[in-house]
């Protein structure tokens, strides 16, 4: 049954779908809307996206626009097939496709070289493009039918958490866009990897559900670039999305709190304590393992334990956006260790936060 949200200009019908057998009508409408050069939000096995014709210059403008995303931020591709690849990016190397039947479908993103058939639009006039395959039975419907690539950031205003939810899509983004695909919650829960494969060695730009670890094991060495630490913010060129800008935040000011873990857990408990003694309603974003330790005064959230970190991954985005519902007035976040999926959700953490850390000794 479909329903829908006008808080724009346009009427946003979302249609539920299922996950593995999508309904077929559904999907022709969502392309049929994407051939007119519309805006129709999406499911991956990452987050939701917010697909247009990537090579529709115009559907792609339209994009930045309901988005409120800065032309200079590029968007990344989405391809159904391997012969895609070859439509939409140029001096394709046997190593790039070793590299993609190994990852593809899957949260792998590729900066490659583009072809003519993509605007400048989509790389932000850099002659790079970032493409991937997502391993969604939706998604790959929807680029199969509409027998277009898909260009597609994720489907949420500029600079809030990434949606995981056809919910968090239609919040942000209702009478705004066309048509959304609503399939229910993402299994990651954050953005793919990045790596520039235009490098030598490849260049991780943005960490995500894929390791490094894993990707070195069939790539060899790849370069941890400092844009995808996330450690000071990034003024430079945005060589691919998500690198420049703030994303992911919350509306309240968040502090990030990191350093070892029994010394994060202390000083974020110290910093929520002054907050509370000054009457602030604050948010504390933390572990399963150390829910119980805060005092009932603050707003505490756990997105997942720390023995299974993706599980961190997987609730973050939909945690802060938590915060915003219940209305907090500054979250204090408690950081986790950069290692394995860790690195993910530090970028994702770091740049949230603005790049307001506090490093416990």
């Amino acid at each position: 049954m479909p329903y829908g949200g006008l808080m724009g200009d346009i009427l946003t019908k979302v249609v539920r779908v299922d996950t593995i057998n999508p309904d077929q009508e559904a999907i022709k409408e969502a392309a049929e809307l994407i051939l007119e050069g519309k805006l129709v939000a999406f499911p991956t096995e990452t987050v939701y996206g917010l697909g247009a014709d990537a090579t529709n210059a115009i559907a792609v403008k339209r994009i930045f626009e309901a988005k409120l995303r800065p032309a200079d931020n590029p968007v990344i591709v989405h391809i159904a097939s391997f012969e895609q690849l070859y439509e939409v990016a140029s001096e394709i190397e046997e190593k790039i496709v070793e590299l993609a039947k190994v990852f593809w479908p899957g949260p792998f993103t590729i900066i490659v070289k583009k072809s003519s058939q993509i605007p400048n639009e989509v790389s932000a006039g850099l002659p790079m493009v970032a493409v991937r395959m997502p391993a969604h039975p939706v998604a790959i419907a929807l680029i199969k039918t509409s027998r277009r690539p898909i260009a597609a950031p994720s489907a949420n205003l500029s600079g809030r958490p990434s949606p995981t939810k056809a919910e968090h899509v239609l919040e942000d983004l209702g009478g705004r866009i066309d048509m959304i695909l609503d399939a229910g919650e993402t299994l990651f829960g954050v953005e793919s990897t990045i790596i520039d494969l235009t490098k030598r060695p490849p260049r991780l730009l943005r960490p995500g559900p894929l390791v490094v670890e894993d990707i070195e094991r069939v790539a060899g060495k790849i370069e941890v670039s400092d844009i995808s630490r996330a450690e000071i913010k990034y003024d430079g060129i945005a060589e691919a999305p998500g690198t420049k800008y703030r994303h992911y935040a919350p509306k309240a000011p968040m502090t990030l709190v990191e350093g070892p873990q029994e010394s994060r857990f202390k000083t974020a408990l110290s910093l929520v304590n002054e907050r509370l003694k000054k009457g602030v309603r604050v948010g504390v974003l933390t572990t399963s393992e150390n829910y119980e330790r805060y005092p009932k005064g603050a707003v505490v959230l756990a997105a997942g334990s720390s023995n299974e970190p993706y599980s961190i991954a997987h609730n973050l985005f939909s945690v802060l956006r938590e915060f915003d519902r219940i209305g907090v007035e500054e979250i204090i976040a408690e950081g986790v260790e950069m290692k394995g999926i860790g690195f993910t959700i530090m970028n994702r953490l770091r740049k949230a936060a603005g790049h307001n850390i506090v490093r416990a000794e």
